[in-house]
């Protein structure tokens, strides 16, 4: 994996991370689901403009056993980086051997799965968890009040608010994989919501749910390699984004609030799901 970080202020489409096989080269060169975007490729003759899954599928077939760079967005860190991994399709046929995948699929060389995309609202869909109250579908699946944002599902990104909440009552007394982004630790994690009305409180998660821009993950600082950094320097605190969407007065689109719930002052400033 290279360095050579540095910040991006105009971004082309890019293919889009979604997901990361463990094991694949994708993973053993660190690249994220969600927050990574693919905007190029060194030494490849390829330019931005042209990066399409199709290119990138050729690319990739013809590096297959040598050493590709692959120009790497952060949507996290606001940064680029370069990062040099080798297709193989070692790694899949191993798991297709264990019997977890498919025998007659075509083995990935990256194991990764991808969109085209623009990354320059790639933190925008995301929903922060606010309040779990105790005995809620939200504690019982280990969401951590504050600390965590949901920003994808199983079946893929969510592309507008309401998405979340229609998925949330479509998977009512059913398994809703979810993917969790934990700030204080800063990784990603699948957790399993079992939506219902059951479990005695209000909503059917049992959560706050914050969405809009005083709601987004706050930026984090990209890692530097221990062994060309320079003298440890520590960022300066950053606080924790507001609960609040709106003032008490004013209803907007950015929020939501179950059908059989009654208006009222505090569902107003914040969502519960």
């Amino acid at each position: 994996m290279g360095a050579g970080q540095s910040s991006s202020s105009q971004l082309p489409t890019a293919l889009h991370v979604l997901r990361v096989s463990p094991g694949s080269p994708a993973a053993l060169a660190h690249i994220e689901p969600f927050f990574d975007y693919i905007v190029g490729l060194v030494g490849a003759g390829v330019s931005d403009q042209s990066l399409e899954p199709d290119n990138l599928g050729r690319i990739v077939d013809q590096y297959e056993g040598r050493t590709l760079s692959l120009r790497v967005y952060s949507a996290k860190t606001k940064s680029s980086r370069l990062v040099s991994l080798t297709p193989s399709r070692v790694w899949a046929l191993a798991q297709t051997s264990d019997g977890f995948d498919d025998p007659n699929a075509q083995p990935s060389l990256l194991g990764l799965s991808l969109r085209l995309c623009d990354p320059t609202h790639a933190l925008e869909n995301v929903w922060h968890i606010l309040e779990v109250m105790e005995g809620s579908p939200a504690e019982s699946a280990g969401l951590v009040p504050y600390g965590d944002w949901i920003v994808g599902w199983s079946g893929g990104v969510l592309g507008a608010e309401s998405d979340f909440y229609d998925l949330v009552e479509a998977h009512v007394e059913k398994p809703l994989r979810v993917y969790v982004y934990s700030y204080d630790f800063d990784s990603m994690r699948e957790v399993v919501l079992i939506p219902n009305r059951q479990w005695g409180g209000e909503g059917l998660l049992g959560c706050g749910v914050g969405y809009g821009l005083l709601h987004r993950i706050p930026q984090v600082e990209p890692h530097v390699d221990a062994s060309s950094a320079g003298p440890t320097t520590f960022p300066a605190p950053q606080s924790r984004p507001s609960t609040t969407i709106y003032e008490e007065d004013e209803r907007g689109d950015d929020t939501f609030v179950p059908g059989e719930v009654p208006w009222s002052p505090s569902s107003q400033v914040r969502a519960t799901a």
